[in-house]
């Protein structure tokens, strides 16, 4: 189920052509960006701890 999940494809242009209302719009902008950030932020604490290891000796 997740990887069929994880392998459609969104079309995000279609989504806020038939969007509702401006709101809506607005949601699926967000929504679309969420994984990248989450990834980001991963990426970031990843990246911090594996620097306190080094600074550290470890």
């Amino acid at each position: 189920m997740t990887i069929i999940s994880l392998m459609q494809k969104v079309d995000i242009a279609e989504k806020i052509k038939d969007a509702p209302d401006r709101g809506y719009q607005i949601g699926v902008v967000i929504g679309s960006f969420i994984p990248f950030l989450v990834l980001g932020g991963i990426a970031l604490w990843m990246y911090t701890r594996a620097k306190k290891r080094a600074k550290n000796g470890n």
